[in-house]
């Protein structure tokens, strides 16, 4: 999936596709919306209508029925040319939302949102993390008590991607208070409901245009039938899908990673010093053979696991140690990479520096490298 050369047919159609859209459509306007840090909202609908939104789901949905390496293979492309923020966006709503709709939603459900989803028209959200839980999720404080038919959601979300633009989230509250983890409940909220708000977008080291909000709760009153699954199996449905986000981590990491080494090999071919170019000194091929076995060790774990996930054999642990590799190499190559730029690697005129902002994160989200640690020697040693 992640070698250009070995491909399947499909893969190389799609991506022949997704790299013309990104050249005419992205990239001409990304400087900008970094710049401003904020992505327009029309681009979603642009998105969907090339085809680019939820490719692997069902086609009955009006989606394209592709295989699951076609929606890895775009945001490795769009991480390769430095559109990481983007990318993020585009994992929360067709990497991970999608998939929690399509395998514990009802049909109605799935009728609902996932067409407008594939079009662009709807944007989605994961809301999970709160201002004091963080990587805590049994502990949050989000209540959704039912009365009558209905519930009535209580509390507060942050650092949500797609905050400020969704039109429907998922949305992680406790219906039992009492009961930790087997108390949370997972909802499809509206936010075109009363008694749903947002704060200022959250202004952040990288990834400046991406959408990234505080989420507000008051007394919004949502239909029995926005339950998502069963309540009170919330814990249980995020770690079962847990492991695709964090797949999808490493697909960022290794594509952004490429995108670094890159344009890397493209300046120390061409900068010259003490009359010879940057690549002819030993330290630079050096550092380059190294970020270059880096990558392709963390480009074979990828390709195990992937396999792994589609016979659905992938665990928790495997998807713990993929994104903890990944994304460890990700940000240390960008780091040899911007080195070896000099002092112009530090000025906003290379997209290096950009590179070396937007990584940063990559070992936070989605489970921070120590949590991931924690998750793998669980899984050696059992709860010790």
């Amino acid at each position: 999936m992640t070698n250009k050369n070995s491909g399947s047919e499909e893969i190389q159609m799609f991506r022949d596709m997704v790299l013309r859209f990104l050249q005419q459509e992205i990239l001409p306007h990304y400087d900008s919306w970094e710049k401003n840090h904020h992505t327009p909202r029309e681009v979603w609908n642009t998105m969907g209508d090339a085809g680019m939104l939820l490719v692997d789901m069902p086609e009955k949905y009006g989606a394209a029925g592709a295989s699951f390496a076609v929606c890895q293979m775009i945001q490795e492309e769009m991480c390769r040319l430095g559109l990481h923020g983007l990318a993020t966006g585009y994992n929360i709503h067709a990497n991970i939302v999608a998939p929690y709709i399509l395998n514990i939603a009802t049909e109605a459900q799935k009728d609902r949102w996932l067409p407008p989803m594939v079009s662009g028209e709807v944007v989605t959200a994961l809301a999970m993390t709160e201002p004091g839980a963080g990587s805590d999720v049994a502990n949050m404080r989000t209540s959704a008590v039912k009365e009558g038919d209905d519930y009535i959601l209580n509390g507060s979300k942050t650092f949500i991607t797609n905050g400020n633009m969704a039109d429907m989230i998922i949305v992680c509250a406790k219906t039992d208070a009492k009961a930790g983890a087997k108390g949370i409940s997972l909802f499809l909220v509206d936010t075109s409901l009363t008694g749903f708000s947002k704060g200022k977008p959250i202004e952040k080291l990288g990834q400046h245009s991406s959408d990234t909000a505080e989420l507000f709760f008051e007394n919004l009153r949502i239909p029995g039938d926005a339950l998502l699954g069963e309540e009170g199996k919330g814990f249980v449905y995020l770690m079962q899908e847990l492991p695709r986000e964090r797949l999808g981590c490493a697909v960022q990491a290794i594509g952004h990673a490429q995108g670094a080494l890159d344009l890397t090999i493209d300046y120390v071919s061409q900068r010259k010093a003490f009359g010879q170019s940057v690549g002819q000194f030993q330290n630079t091929r050096f550092k380059l053979a190294q970020c270059q076995t880096e990558l392709e060790l963390c480009r074979a774990l990828l390709e195990k696991y992937m396999a792994k996930y589609n016979e659905q054999t992938m665990t928790v642990s495997d998807a713990a140690m993929l994104k903890l590799a990944a994304t460890e190499m990700q940000l240390t190559m960008v780091n040899e990479c911007l080195q070896l730029f000099g002092g112009y690697g530090y000025t906003e005129e290379y997209p290096i520096s950009r590179f070396y902002r937007d990584a940063r994160v990559q070992t936070i989200y989605a489970g921070s490298s120590e949590i991931m640690k924690e998750v793998i020697a669980r899984g050696i040693l059992g709860k010790v």
